[in-house]
């Protein structure tokens, strides 16, 4: 991928890879450039996502961004929480952040997915308004949905390992399989 084919990439948007009544639909913050690039989710080499879907047991073996569609008979998906895609994610605005949080909710709303994972607690909080929401579940649905913050798999985030996230994935996970709920506001 040459440096000119990423910079023509910016705002171009991504399909989502979704189906009705998924388990957990994820969801990141927007596409990068290299995902703009290619069509396919978390395509950058230093992003983890599919090593820690595969390493929390999420799928029987390590996905490559090129079979997304394949998360669909696992009863998973990939939205964004921002469709535009951008090189970094501190591009996007608050308002931005906030519509994309509205219209995440009518689409989750639609597809009635189990769980809702938001993978960056940062676009969490700033989409739905959550200003101390942490890792974890959240005690509020989002469009039926049950929520789990998971923390951003993208190489920028040295604050989790790859092992450490297959952790947490790995809790959401273990609540998806056993059907345990979050705790929820009346």
């Amino acid at each position: 991928m040459t440096p000119e084919e990423l910079r023509a990439s910016r705002d171009r948007t991504v399909s989502d890879v979704v189906a009705g009544g998924l388990r957990v639909l994820f969801c990141g913050i927007n596409p990068s450039l290299m995902t703009a690039a290619t069509g396919y989710h978390f395509a950058h080499p230093g992003n983890r996502f599919w090593p820690v879907l595969h390493r929390s047991g999420f799928t029987p073996r390590q996905l490559k961004p090129a079979e997304q569609t394949e998360l669909l008979r696992y009863g998973l998906g990939i939205t964004n929480v921002v469709a535009r895609a951008t090189a970094r994610a501190d591009e996007l605005s608050t308002e931005e952040f906030r519509e994309g949080g509205r219209l995440l909710a009518a689409k989750v709303e639609q597809l009635r997915p189990q769980w809702l994972a938001v993978v960056g607690v940062t676009a969490y909080r700033t989409a739905f308004g959550r200003r101390t929401a942490g890792i974890g579940p959240q005690n509020h649905r989002i469009g039926g949905a049950r929520v789990w913050a998971l923390p951003n798999p993208s190489g920028l985030n040295a604050h989790w390992t790859a092992q450490t996230m297959a952790e947490e994935y790995g809790r959401l996970r273990a609540s998806v399989e056993h059907g345990l709920l979050a705790t929820e506001e009346a």
